[in-house]
């Protein structure tokens, strides 16, 4: 039973994934304006990360 379950599995597994691989890629979009910062919001998430860890940190003890 267990195996039948793992081959079931195996072929939908393979069969996904040949489907994924054969669609089409969308047309690429356009390239951003010029100046626009491509990392925005970099140092706020590190800040909220931080924070984030030193709270579960501080939970734990």
């Amino acid at each position: 039973m267990i195996q039948n379950k793992r081959k079931i599995a195996s072929i939908l597994f393979v069969l996904i994934s040949v489907l994924c691989f054969a669609q089409e890629l969308p047309p690429p979009g356009a390239p951003p304006p010029p100046g626009t910062p491509i990392d925005g919001g970099v140092l706020i998430g590190a800040c909220l990360a931080l924070i984030y860890g030193v709270k579960k940190l501080l939970k734990n003890n």
